[in-house]
């Protein structure tokens, strides 16, 4: 019984739209409504900025983390990822946004900072690659590939399958994005290298 309310509670935390609120709140702007129309860290970031975007991306990340800390917090046997993905599945298909939400990126991160916090060096590889490409989408795959590969080296084949099927995830969700990033025409953030070049 505790396991399911820790389930559901994962997965409620996952559904927790945060760009959404934070530029309604603090913008009076919907994310939804511009960009991409993703509610994501993505879009949050394109749309209203580098403030807002990274405040998005603080609490998408904290969600997963705090979803994947929720089992070892009440003693449960059972892996922190396996709690976890549910805040994945909560924040692609959140019950507070209409079940339409965003890719996925940040609380997969997030799960993964929780169940193993040397992965906070994911953060440095997200930030570097959105300086240097000035796009969000291209750190997010880029950041997902390296978390997977990094996976393989710890001998917890629960994580490593789990990360793997965010990764795979976190793909799937930006395929719209990787198109216009081999045609070039991909949305860059206002921000980072060479920022006055088109």
């Amino acid at each position: 019984m505790v396991e399911i309310v820790v389930i559901l509670c994962a997965y409620l935390l996952g559904s927790i739209p945060s760009g959404v609120w934070i530029g309604k709140l603090f913008f009076k702007t919907d994310v939804r409504e511009h960009g991409s129309g993703n509610m994501g860290t993505t879009n949050t970031f394109r749309v209203l900025g580098k403030t807002a975007g990274t405040i998005v991306l603080i609490l998408d990340i904290t969600k997963g983390t705090v979803a994947a800390l929720l089992p070892i917090w009440f003693g449960l046997n059972i892996h922190p990822m396996a709690v976890g993905i549910f805040a994945v599945i909560g924040h692609v298909f959140p019950i507070f946004a209409g079940f339409k939400g965003g890719k996925a990126v940040a609380t997969s991160a997030g799960i993964v900072i929780g169940a193993q916090p040397l992965f906070a060096f994911l953060i440095l590889i997200f930030g570097v690659t959105l300086y240097v490409s000035r796009m969000v989408s291209l750190a997010s795959i880029v950041t997902s590939i390296i978390a997977a590969i990094a996976s393989l080296f710890l001998g917890d084949w629960i994580f490593a399958t789990i990360v793997w099927l965010a990764m795979i995830i976190v793909i799937i969700r930006h395929r719209s994005n990787i198109e216009r990033i081999k045609n070039g025409s991909e949305s860059k953030v206002p921000f980072g290298l060479n920022k006055t070049k088109k």
